[in-house]
C-alpha cells in the first residue's frame, strides 16, 4: 500500500487535498452558524437539525438526475463551479430578515448541488491514484476532513461567542471561494472520463446496472443506513447543549480522525476486511448511553468513541471497487456520497422529529438503537452473499538508501 507520503508526490493530489479541506473548513462554519442562527431564533430541534443537515436530503434527487455528470463533466470545471454556487448561497444565508422557509429552500438547493460533486470528486481521486492508492488517498481525505471538522467547530463555536452567526456566514462564504480558486489553479484541465451528455436517463441506467448485483446493495446499505442514523444523533447536538455543541462536533470529527489513522494506514488488509461490522456497532452503541442524559464531558468522551467506527466506511468503499469496474468508479462513488448524504439527512429529520416530540437524549438514544439493529441485519444478509476475497499485500518493497 502506498504511504501517505507518497501521495503528495502525485500530480493533482495536493489541489484537490486542499480544495476539499477549504470546503470542509466552510461547511463546518457555515453548518454551526446556521444551525446556531436558526435555533436562537426558533427554538425548535428539528428546524435546527434540519438547517444544519438538510442538504443531505437534496441529495436524493441528484442521484436520480444528476450522477451522470460525475463521469460526464470536465472535473475541474464542475469543482470549481460547485465551490462558486456554494459561496454565493451561503452569502444568501446571511441575509437579514429572511425567514426560516426561505433558508431552508436556499440549503435543499445548495444540496442538490452538492449531490454532484461527490462523485466528481471521488472519480477524479480513484483517476489520479494507482489502483491501490486509492483507499491511502480517501483515508487521508478524511482525516484532513476531520481535522478541519476539529479546528472548523472549535473555532466556530469561539466565532460565534464573538461574532453574530450572519458573520460566521460571510466568513464561511469566503471559504467557498479560497476552495474554488484553489481547485482553478491547482487541477489541470482533464476531459471527462465517459462520453455523452449528462443526462437522467443515463443516470438511472446506470443506478439501475449498480444496484443489480446483491453485494453491492448490501455494501451500499451498510454505507447509508448505520451511517446516516448516527448522524441523526449528531443532528442534535445544538439542541442537546447549545452552549457546547461545538465542543461536541470536534470530539467527533477527533474521533473520527483516529478511526481513519487506524483503518486507513494501522490495519494490514486481513483484519480490516473483518471489521465492518464491529467498527459500525462501535459508531452507534456509546450514544445509548444518552438515555441516561450524561453532562457534557461524559458526552463528549462518548461521541469521541463513538465516532471511531466512521472507519467502517473506508473498508466499506474498498469492497465497493472491488465490485465495482473502473468506467462506472465515479458513479459508484456518487451514488455512495450522494445516498450516504440522504440517509444523514433523513436521520437528522427523523431525529428533529423524535425530540421534538420527547427530547434530545431520547431521541439520540432511538436513533443508536436503531443503528445497531440495522447493523446486526445487514451483517446477517451478507452472510448469505458471495463472499469477496480480500486485497493481496503488496510484497515489501526496499527503499533506495
Amino acid at each position: 500500500m502506498p504511504s501517505y507520503r507518497s501521495l503528495f508526490r502525485t500530480p493533482e493530489f495536493t489541489p484537490l487535498l486542499l480544495g476539499a479541506a477549504a470546503n470542509t473548513a466552510a461547511q463546518t462554519l457555515g453548518g454551526l452558524a446556521l444551525g446556531t442562527l436558526v435555533f436562537r431564533a426558533t427554538g425548535s430541534p428539528l428546524l435546527s437539525a434540519l438547517s444544519m443537515f438538510g442538504p443531505s436530503l437534496a441529495q436524493v434527487l441528484g442521484a436520480t438526475f444528476l450522477l451522470s455528470g460525475a463521469d460526464r463533466l470536465p472535473p475541474r470545471t464542475a469543482l470549481t463551479a460547485i465551490a462558486l454556487l456554494f459561496a454565493a448561497g451561503t452569502a444568501v444565508q446571511a441575509l437579514p430578515g429572511l425567514p426560516a422557509g426561505v433558508l431552508l429552500t436556499v440549503v435543499l438547493l445548495l444540496g442538490l448541488v452538492a449531490s454532484l460533486g461527490g462523485g466528481v470528486r471521488w472519480g477524479l481521486l480513484n483517476e489520479i491514484l494507482a489502483k491501490d492508492g486509492y483507499l491511502p488517498g480517501r483515508s487521508l481525505f478524511n482525516m484532513t476532513s476531520g481535522l478541519m471538522q476539529v479546528t472548523g467547530f472549535a473555532t466556530g463555536g469561539a466565532l460565534l461567542a464573538a461574532l453574530s452567526p450572519r458573520t460566521c456566514l460571510l466568513l464561511a462564504a469566503a471559504l467557498y471561494l479560497v476552495a474554488a480558486l484553489v481547485l482553478r489553479l491547482g487541477l489541470t484541465a482533464r476531459p471527462p472520463r465517459a462520453t455523452g451528455r449528462p443526462s437522467a436517463s443515463a443516470t438511472w441506467r446506470a443506478n439501475a446496472e449498480l444496484w443489480s448485483s446483491r453485494p453491492r446493495r448490501l455494501t451500499y446499505l451498510g454505507l447509508w443506513l448505520p451511517n446516516g442514523m448516527v448522524v441523526g444523533c449528531e443532528s442534535l447536538y445544538v439542541s442537546y447543549a447549545p452552549h457546547a455543541a461545538g465542543t461536541l462536533f470536534a470530539c467527533g470529527a477527533l474521533g473520527m480522525f483516529a478511526g481513519d489513522v487506524t483503518v486507513g494506514r494501522l490495519l494490514p488488509a486481513a483484519v480490516r476486511t473483518r471489521l465492518a461490522t464491529p467498527l459500525l456497532l462501535l459508531l452507534a452503541a456509546p450514544y445509548l448511553l444518552f438515555a441516561a442524559h450524561p453532562a457534557v464531558p461524559v458526552a463528549a468522551v462518548c461521541v469521541t468513541v463513538a465516532s471511531v467506527g466512521f472507519g467502517a466506511s473506508l473498508v466499506q468503499q474498498e469492497r465497493l471497487m472491488r465490485l465495482t469496474p473502473d468506467a462506472m468508479a465515479g458513479q459508484a462513488l456518487g451514488l455512495h456520497s450522494a445516498g450516504t448524504l440522504t440517509l444523514q439527512g433523513v436521520g437528522a429529520t427523523a431525529a428533529g422529529t423524535l425530540a421534538q416530540f420527547t427530547s434530545p437524549a431520547a431521541a439520540m438514544t432511538a436513533m443508536a438503537a436503531g443503528s445497531v439493529c440495522v447493523t446486526l441485519a445487514l451483517a446477517t444478509a451478507a452472510r448469505r452473499a458471495a463472499p469477496v476475497r480480500p486485497p493481496a499485500e503488496p510484497a515489501p518493497q526496499r527503499t533506495p538508501s
